[in-house]
């Protein structure tokens, strides 16, 4: 049972991680995004990278935005979260 709710708790996440990720709202000139989208995009780019194979409306990037701004916080992301994975990693003894 316990194995159960986790399951579906985690499912949960996923859908409430990807209900803004970019390109699924469709293009919208009107609505560009900014420097904390940019952020959003980049820490739930895996996966939309994913879910970019199975349906070809979600972008990992998202088109209409600032620019350098929006740029900033999704490299930021990218960067912090992933970049920084490799301080934590083991290393072997020498």
């Amino acid at each position: 049972m316990k194995r159960i709710a986790l399951i579906l708790t985690l499912a949960l996440i996923a859908i409430l991680l990807c209900s803004c990720a970019p390109g699924k709202s469709g293009h919208n000139e009107n609505y560009r995004a900014g420097f904390f989208r940019g952020i959003w995009h980049g820490w739930i780019a895996p996966i939309t990278l994913i879910w970019q194979i199975f349906n070809p409306n979600v972008r990992i990037y998202e088109p209409f935005n600032t620019g350098w701004w929006y740029d900033l916080g999704y490299y930021l992301a990218i960067v912090g979260g992933f970049g920084a994975l490799g301080f934590f990693r083991k290393r072997g003894k020498d």
